[in-house]
């Protein structure tokens, strides 16, 4: 099992200085992989080709690009250019997004998001394994008049998908190469999530899909208080559906209370869990929300585990 970390510097003087300083910490704590999230801020495909050549020790990835607003043909180019940029090293993830982001941004309806992504998954899967597509859905086309190769990346990307709720986790088992779930804890995996994306990808003939299980989660001797500043973060997922129900199976009544928080033992155990309930991979996330050395402390650790 693999163990690494989300990285963010949304308000450095420069974002992808501090990214790529970030990654270089990273590597040297002995952590396997970096994630970058996509918002309306920096293209997290390019984020990860930069930090990607700057910092070879690493894997790094996308977590994780909404469907809606974006198309087959364009993410495939970035995904492509990212793969070539790290020579194998990108993995490219998907998200179905929120109506109320989707539709408040991009003027959108967010309509028959599951349909969009079964849809946009097949087109790209297309697009980065042979470099062309044919395809003409319902509610996507994707066609290549011009090549859409990229030399350098005919290897293929891995594609991941933020998926938690059934239907998610059932096309995610069909059409991809596994799940990058968020706020779902060893309970809410062991018990719901990897036995259907296990089932589905068993059924549609595909390998035993990567879980990739997004941890927020910080070492820390001070854990009330962190729990808190976490809950603060975190309250924002608690009203959206699908995060919610996660939650809920988790058993947990807020988001923080997922969040992995404590000294060096506990944290340690609460991988272990996480490995136990069937992640193949653990990435932490938040791990700069009680300051700098607290940060460094949670790195060590998870450097430590990722031996």
């Amino acid at each position: 099992m693999t163990v690494g970390v989300a990285l963010a510097a949304p308000d450095a003087a420069n974002q992808i200085d501090a990214t790529v300083r970030l990654a270089e910490e990273a590597a040297a704590a002995g952590l396997r992989s970096a994630w970058f999230g996509q918002t309306f801020g920096a293209d997290s495909p390019q984020l990860a080709a930069l930090v990607g050549r700057a910092v070879p020790e690493l894997q790094v990835g996308t977590s994780a690009i909404p469907v809606f607003g974006r198309h087959p043909l364009l993410v495939s180019s970035q995904a492509q250019t990212a793969q070539a940029a790290t020579h194998g090293r990108y993995h490219l993830g998907l998200a179905l997004g929120t109506k109320a982001l989707t539709e408040a941004a991009f003027g959108i309806p967010y309509q028959r998001p599951i349909a969009r992504l079964r849809e946009f998954l097949v087109a790209l899967r297309q697009l980065i394994e042979t470099g062309s597509a044919d395809f003409h859905g319902e509610l996507l086309t994707a066609t290549t008049p011009l090549p859409a190769r990229v030399p350098g990346a005919e290897g293929g990307v891995p594609l991941l998908v933020a998926a938690m709720g059934p239907q998610a986790l059932r096309a995610s088992g069909e059409l991809a190469d596994g799940i990058l779930p968020y706020l779902a804890g060893p309970r809410a995996l062991a018990e719901h999530i990897v036995p259907a994306v296990t089932k589905a990808a068993e059924a549609a003939g595909r390998p035993a899909p990567r879980i990739v299980a997004l941890v927020s989660g910080v070492v820390t001797d001070d854990a009330d208080a962190v729990r808190e500043t976490f809950a603060e973060r975190l309250a924002f997922y608690e009203r959206i559906p699908s995060y919610a129900r996660v939650i809920e199976l988790s058993g947990a009544e807020r988001a923080a209370d997922v969040a992995v928080i404590g000294d060096e033992k506990s944290v340690a155990a609460e991988v272990r869990r996480y490995r136990d309930a069937g992640a193949t991979e653990v990435v932490f996330s938040g791990t700069e929300i009680a300051g700098a050395a607290e940060r460094r402390r949670t790195w060590e650790l998870l450097g430590q585990l990722a031996q």
